[in-house]
Formats: C-alpha cells, structure tokens, sequence
C-alpha cells in the first residue's frame, strides 16, 4: 500500500471521505454497504453476493492473517471496492501466502484505508445504503459525484447471470455417495458444495439460466438455490423454472437469494432493506424449536411477510428487526432460510439446515 497516495469516497448524497489508497489504483462505483464481521475478510471478497458492492469493514484492522489459495470462497473477488479503517502491512499466519494489498492489486480490487469508518457506517445506518465510488485516480468530489449519479442503482438490478458458472460442473461427494444435488449457481460458494459433498452427496452445478426440464433430466434427489447478488424482484424467469421444479414434489433447499426466489414462488413479495444484513453476528431465532442460533448474513432484500400465502409458513426471524429469515411449504418438501448456513466466515450454529435437507431427500 501507498501511504502517500491519496484516495477518496463519494457518496451518492455528496459525503465524501478522505483516505490512503491501498489495492489496485483506479476508481470504482457501486452501492456502500458494511460488513460486521471481524474475520473473514478472503471470504467476504471472493463472496459472489457482493457483485455491484463497496463493501466497508467495521472491524478496524484488515489483513492482519494475510490471505492464501485455501480460503476462496469462488473464481475470484466479487467486491467492487474494499473499504478498511487500517489495512495491516504484514501477514502473520502461517497459511499465509500474500499480503491483503497485494492479493487486492493482483486482482484490481480499489481499496481506501485511514477513514472514520465508524461515521460511514453511522450515515449509512441512519440514511440507508446508497451508491458510492472509490477513486486514487480522479480526486474531484464534484466530478466522482456526477459519475455516482450516472451509476447504476441495486434496485431492479439483475446480477446473478455476471456471476454464474458459464457451464454445468460436478463436485463429488466426500465418501460414499448418496444422494444427487443439483445446485443452481447465482453465486454459489464453494463451502456449502463442502457441506453437501461431507454428507454424501455428489453435486451438479448448474448456470442460474438452466431450465427446469434441464434440471429435471439430470435426475436430482434434491435442488440446491444458492446465495447470489442483485434485486430478486428482477429474476422472473428463474422464479417460474422454479415454481415448476417446486409442483414436481422434488425437496428444494434455498439460502439468501435462493430463498427470496423461493418466497416468490409461493407468491411472495421481497423488497429493499434500509441497509441490510452484512456479517457473521445476526441472532436468529428457529419458530419450530424454540432454539436461537449466530448466523452470517449478507443480503439487501427480505420476503415480507404479509404478502405469504396461508401455505406458507415462517420457521425463522431475525431477532433485531423480526424480519423474515426461514421458511417452508406446508405441503411440499420446500424449505428456505435467509442467512448462510454454509458459515464462510461465520458460526457453525446452522450446520443442521443441509442435515435437514437431507433428511427431506431420505424420506422423498
């Protein structure tokens, strides 16, 4: 990183930060929003859901443990710029194979450090999530401003098809296999293929644009909707392959943008979240056991409850805000949580979801 190189962040109401650049020199766009978590940081940058994301850490220091080839969670880094309080010059951990700016500058991520990170995060909780740039190269904020308000808002905004698979692939089971799963990719990450691949299953990977017949002919025992950025109000087309996959009676599991498709399905309505849910803390308490578990989040969106059918039954909120989190059909084997189970970075409090689908599998 370039102590002596000046960087800045314009908000799309004009606030303005100044920092230090570190990462890749340039500018970039996209909507601001903040992360919880205090570790994790390789995760949160290769997290396709972050697609059309300048993502702020709260936490204040970054990088202290490097980064290394292990801890991807797909292709490469999604985030459209980093944003950090301190970023650490030196990596001290032995998996360590490259510093955070380095990793940051081989993959042309912008980054700005040695900003108030707490007042960004403060303005966005108290104005909401908007557009924002980060730039070490145009250092006008009037100017970058006006490139905000050309960009691209997150509503309406459709992302998936930018970080899907581009073809079909397998990921094979980690003992004896037992079942199949078909996982549609709007943003898949590779922990939950883990998950599934340790309880047995062989899993296909399909591009978020496949059909319902498509899936159908690869004889799934189960059906996969994965994590993924953009609005889902502007994934119509996945929504009714869905709703045809979901009259088949085969189980369907979905998490985070899977599981707002899946809400849509049975005729719910999503909508924007003032600055939505980024981290690896939010208290989520399960309606069907009583139990309270630590889950990782990252979403923009919710399903509203009050637009669900009489069919469709909430078996999880959010204990800060009681927004949606979970859900099942009451009829067919169809069930979705808003968070990531798949815990990369985050507590393993809801390993038992992919257990839980399992099960629906068994008894199919």
């Amino acid at each position: 990183m370039n102590l002596s190189k000046k960087a800045i962040l314009v908000l799309e109401d004009g606030r303005t930060f100044h920092g230090a650049s570190f990462g890749a020199d340039g500018e970039t766009f996209g909507e601001m929003v903040f992360n919880t978590s205090m570790t994790g940081y390789q995760e949160i940058l290769t997290d396709p859901s972050y697609a059309g994301q300048i993502v702020c850490m709260t936490y204040p220091l970054i990088g202290n443990y490097g980064t290394n080839t292990e801890d991807t969670e797909s292709r490469r880094p999604w985030v459209e710029g980093f944003v950090v309080r301190e970023a650490s010059t030196v990596a001290s951990n032995w998996r360590s194979t490259e510093t955070l700016d380095a990793y940051l500058k081989r993959n042309n991520i912008v980054g700005i450090e040695h900003i108030d990170t707490r007042a960004l995060v403060r303005h966005i909780r108290d104005k909401g999530a908007m557009r924002a740039a980060v730039s070490s190269v145009d250092l006008d904020p009037e100017s970058l401003l006006k490139k905000v308000l050309a960009s691209p808002e997150m509503a309406n905004r459709e992302l998936a098809s930018a970080v899907t698979a581009e073809k079909t692939f397998n990921f094979p089971a980690a003992q004896e296999q037992k079942f199949h799963v078909v996982a549609y990719d709007f943003g898949v990450k590779t922990n939950s293929l883990r998950e599934f691949s340790k309880f047995g299953c062989k899993i296909t990977v399909v591009p978020a644009d496949t059909s319902a017949d498509e899936v159908l002919a690869l004889e799934p025992d189960g059906i996969f909707l994965s994590n993924g950025p953009g609005d889902p109000a502007s994934m119509t087309k996945v929504v009714e392959q869905v709703k045809k996959l979901a009259e088949t009676q085969t189980p369907i599991f979905g998490i985070c943008l899977g599981h707002q498709l899946i809400g849509q399905v049975f005729g719910g309505e999503t909508y924007k979240l003032k600055f939505g849910h980024r981290g690896g803390n939010q208290p989520i308490k399960d309606l069907t056991t009583g139990r309270v578990e630590i889950t990782s989040h990252n979403h923009g969106f919710a399903v509203d409850a009050e637009s669900l059918p009489a069919d469709v039954e909430v078996t999880h909120i959010n204990l800060n805000d009681n927004t949606v989190a979970g859900l099942r059909h009451k009829t067919l084997p169809v069930f979705s949580v808003q968070y990531h189970p798949e815990s990369a970075p985050g507590p393993h409090d809801s390993e038992y979801l992919f257990e839980r689908f399992i099960g629906l599998m068994e008894n199919s």
